[in-house]
């Protein structure tokens, strides 16, 4: 097979042109997305780049495993009438588009063309292109709107009195029906509670004191809370919290935080990821100068700030300072480590313990670090599990994509009820909870920073 070219989508280059077929072994370069550039949206040119990527899909399919993104694909040749791309209607291209939710898997941990490769494949980039093509033209459902906006739905739904209705409403069987016929939100589907007292209303704040550096941490970091972290989930919040203090490291929470844009983007709205930036990354930014380093407990958002943003906004010096400064919780402590601030007076052991690690911690390229933090515990078995647990931000909520993403965590599922461990837990707190529903037993899942914050005692 060869790929068409990239110069001209509709010419086909000579046999000989073709580069190995083992690809580069070199690592992964990923190039900034021109998604400010007019032909970036021109329909015409994103399906000549489709139909040229697709191609070099179907003659390798390494990532049929990886989500429904490839299955769909090559299901569409398998059953054309000529068994190739060209029998595809290029209206079918959008199934294979509405069933990528950027977990970035296939570009750095499967596909052998992506850049420097010669033939440039960036399968999330190129979807996130086609859906801003999508989105710019009007053609989006009020629901993914809607469910993508975080904090507006997050500010309505924990106030007082209205925290309570949107909880049981969530619980309760015929709201759920009529929702999933009206809106398109599976009523199988696990929907997170809302919290009044969200985490940056309970911030009680430190002593900010200077902090004690270590090795390139400063000791004082700037808690980005997240939508989740700060609505759904404040005990996650809480729990780094304590067990930050318990290592000595100083803490605050910015002035201002928004949304980090991650939902925004998996929607294809990159002008509302742009406000985001704007907003977020001004104030980051100050207290990077000021001397603080930045930890936020979702992957996803410390992936926006060290990864989707820089390449979206590859000249802006503020997201550059950003992204030299954001860290992940457990490799923030383990950077600390090397440089011998890292406490292990561990109280009690954890014992068993199945690890799903989220695909948008993997793509960070920062190793295992919750496996390794969760390992020193004495007398802990940490049995890692690497796929995807089928959420995918909101994805697993969608009428029409329920099912997919069940058979999607199935194995992680599996892998964790055969195991039968102590606990079971995630980097990504919605993940964890997909895993939970999967089960259906009753049992919770523990966050990664409760389980240390267990083993501490504290």
């Amino acid at each position: 097979m060869s790929p068409p070219s990239q110069d001209d989508p509709g010419k086909t280059l000579p046999k000989q042109a073709d580069p190995p077929r083992e690809g580069s072994l070199d690592a992964p370069q990923r190039h900034p997305v021109a998604w400010k550039d007019p032909d970036f949206y021109d329909e015409a040119a994103l399906f000549g780049e489709l139909g040229r990527v697709f191609d070099i899909c179907h003659g390798c399919r390494r990532c049929f495993n990886l989500c429904e993104s490839f299955p769909t694909l090559f299901d569409l040749i398998d059953q054309s009438p000529s068994m190739d791309l060209e029998g595809v209607s290029r209206k079918d291209f959008w199934r294979v588009v509405d069933q990528c939710y950027l977990c970035d898997l296939c570009y750095m941990t499967k596909c052998p063309y992506v850049p420097p490769h010669p033939w440039n494949v960036d399968f999330p980039h190129l979807m996130l292109r086609a859906k801003a093509v999508r989105y710019r033209s009007g053609d989006v459902r009020m629901r993914d709107k809607v469910i993508t906006s975080t904090d507006a739905v997050g500010k309505l739904a924990s106030i007082p009195i209205v925290v309570n209705i949107a909880n049981g409403l969530t619980r309760n069987g015929a709201a759920r029906a009529v929702l999933d016929r009206t809106f398109g939100i599976d009523r199988r589907a696990r929907l997170p509670a809302y919290h009044h007292r969200t985490f940056r209303r309970s911030w009680a704040g430190d002593d900010a004191g200077p902090g004690l550096p270590a090795g390139a941490t400063r000791g004082r970091v700037a808690i980005f809370a997240t939508c989740f972290g700060n609505y759904n989930e404040p005990s996650v919040v809480d729990d780094l919290v304590v067990v930050y203090r318990h290592n000595g490291i100083v803490l605050g929470i910015p002035q201002r935080e928004r949304c980090c844009g991650m939902p925004k983007l998996e929607l294809g709205d990159l002008e509302s990821v742009e406000r985001y930036k704007d907003e977020n990354v001004a104030e980051l930014a100050r207290l990077v100068d000021e001397g603080w380093d930045i930890v936020a407990p979702v992957p996803s958002c410390v992936l926006m700030f060290k990864q989707e943003l820089p390449l979206l906004f590859p000249d802006d010096d503020a997201v550059r300072r950003v992204r030299g400064r954001v860290y992940d919780p457990f490799e923030y402590l383990l950077l600390r480590g090397q440089e011998g601030r890292l406490r292990t007076d561990f109280k009690r052991s954890l014992g068993r313990v199945s690890y799903h690690a989220a695909c948008h911690q993997r793509v960070q390229n920062i190793g295992s670090r919750t496996r390794e933090m969760l390992a020193r515990v004495p007398g802990t078995e940490v049995q890692v599990i690497e796929r995807c647990s089928g959420h995918d931000g909101t994805y697993a909520v969608k009428s029409e994509f329920y099912e997919d993403a069940m058979k999607i965590g199935r194995s992680v599922v599996d892998r964790v009820r055969d195991a039968a461990p102590d606990y079971y837990t995630s980097d990504c707190p919605l993940a964890g909870h997909q895993i939970s529903h999967g089960l259906g037993d009753g049992s919770s899942v523990h966050h990664p920073l409760q389980l240390l914050r267990l083993a501490y005692g504290i």
